[in-house]
């Protein structure tokens, strides 16, 4: 089984959008994708959690 995709902040918020302000902002509200903390300190978004996170801002808007 193939480990999962594991983003960069940077590349999430790209693909997003947003700035790093506005995405912690959203973090704090728990209306952003779950961040995961390695132990050197660096976060990711695995990719899973970020289409699941798409999925439910569309359902939203709709």
């Amino acid at each position: 089984m193939a480990a999962p995709k594991m983003l960069k902040l940077p590349e999430v918020l790209q693909e997003i959008g947003m700035s790093r302000a506005a995405f912690y902002r959203m973090r704090a509200r728990g209306q952003a994708p779950r961040l995961r903390k390695l132990p050197n300190g660096q976060v990711r978004v695995s990719r899973a959690d970020l289409d699941s996170w798409w999925d439910r801002c569309e359902q939203h808007a709709a």
